[in-house]
């Protein structure tokens, strides 16, 4: 009787620890957290130099990218590129990008949420906001694959 109880303790203690360990997200490889902050930079760059083509290389290029702002939710990369055409037709619409304070959430080993904020300085005004990404590693690289961008007005 004493072993059927002793067993029963162990299955149910191993059942725990595997429960426990499914729920804990993976940490991300010191260079992982790095590409990431690397693609963010590189975004900044582009977008301050004019370059909307630069600034969409850190989005998954497909008909499933979820871009949500300003109320509304969209779908895909083309319409993605298209209302960042629309809405800042030239450099001085675009202004200066910066983001800062990154917080990188880690979902698993090839999948992040990315907290930040945003300031676009242009033109005499600075706006800005906050932003949530949804990041996936796809073939080596990581992309966003949803983006939820708020202004702070």
């Amino acid at each position: 009787m004493r072993q059927t109880h002793f067993a029963t303790a162990a299955i149910m203690l191993s059942m725990a620890s595997v429960s426990a360990c499914q729920t804990m997200p993976a940490a991300l490889a010191p260079s992982d957290e790095a590409a990431i902050l690397a693609m963010l930079e590189r975004q900044d760059v582009a977008w301050s130099a004019g370059d909307v083509e630069g600034f969409m290389d850190g989005y998954w290029q497909s008909p499933e990218l979820r871009f949500a702002s300003g109320g509304t939710v969209m779908r895909g990369y083309e319409a993605t590129l298209q209302r960042y055409r629309t809405t800042y037709s030239t450099p001085e619409l675009m202004g200066t990008l910066d983001t800062s304070e990154v917080e990188i959430v880690p979902m698993s080993r090839d999948s992040a949420v990315v907290h930040g904020r945003w300031e676009l300085t242009r033109a005499g005004e600075t706006l800005g906001g906050l932003y949530t990404l949804v990041m996936r590693r796809i073939d080596g690289e990581w992309k966003i694959i949803s983006d939820t961008t708020t202004s702070a007005d």
